[in-house]
């Protein structure tokens, strides 16, 4: 692992995974109270850094401007929640290590309970130590808003079969008897007399008729698909945000009061 001057350097630099994917910009480098020396990154992860995540730097090693550990993104994203504030306290570091399968050095258990410090300069954070400035720092936190995209449903064309009944008039055609008598005339009398004079007879006519068939065929009728359209609607949100105040103690021992106002 490089020396600490280095690696103090890296706040700031994008953080990588094993397989080079990007984890997030480090935000801070966290020191050994006891030995000085740089053991874990608070990174921001998530949607525009707003998610923080402690990652070991034991085997952590710079790749040109970014830094590279042996974990996989997703297991850095998955690992304790914790409080980003100037320690880490014993219970808090344990939770760490065994998220990342890492032996917990038992002799580090006499330390005290918030052992872990971060690299940033505390110059103007602590108003009793000997490193603060004539100024104190205000901060506040800010809400950035941004959109994700994600699967709201699915929609599917499904094809059935219905069945219903259909009536069609259809105009057939039958033939029937109809019985015709002539008188003898001149004209027929050869054919009225050809056969003999009494006997019995028959004499039979075919009769035809239409009846409806039925035949269908398949016929194409339209094209379905389906396309989307987008829409811009607008949604509002909510979240808490904290800020800082600062507040003037003005002691006036002159006029014997004590007096406290709020600056703005």
């Amino acid at each position: 692992m490089p020396d600490i001057e280095t690696i103090r350097t890296w706040e700031g630099r994008t953080l990588l995974d094993r397989d080079g994917g990007r984890i997030g910009t480090i935000d801070a480098i966290y020191l050994d109270d006891r030995t000085g020396e740089p053991e874990w990154a608070l990174v921001n992860t998530g949607l525009f850094g707003t998610k923080s995540s402690f990652v070991p730097l034991a085997q952590a090693f710079q790749s040109d401007n970014d830094v590279l550990v042996p974990y996989d993104k997703q297991l850095v994203k998955d690992a304790p929640r914790i409080d980003a504030d100037q320690h880490l306290s014993e219970a808090e570091e344990q939770r760490l290590w065994r998220h990342y399968g890492l032996d917990y050095d038992a002799t580090d258990r006499d330390l005290p309970r918030r052992r872990r410090t971060t690299g940033r300069d505390t110059v103007g954070r602590d108003a009793s130590g000997p490193t603060t400035d004539d100024a104190m720092t205000r901060s506040e936190e800010e809400l950035r808003v941004g959109t994700t995209e994600r699967e709201r449903g699915r929609v599917r064309l499904r094809k059935y079969v219905t069945t219903e009944q259909v009536e069609q008039a259809v105009p057939v055609r039958r033939e029937r008897v109809r019985v015709e008598r002539e008188p003898i005339t001149d004209a027929n009398l050869d054919a009225a007399t050809s056969g003999p004079d009494i006997s019995e007879a028959e004499h039979e006519v075919v009769l035809r008729e239409e009846e409806p068939v039925v035949e269908k065929r398949v016929v194409p009728r339209e094209r379905v698909r389906l396309d989307k359209d987008t829409v811009t609607g607008e949604e509002r949100v909510a979240e808490e945000i904290r800020k800082e105040q600062i507040d003037l103690d003005d002691e006036d021992t002159g006029a014997g009061r004590h007096e406290r106002r709020r600056r703005r």
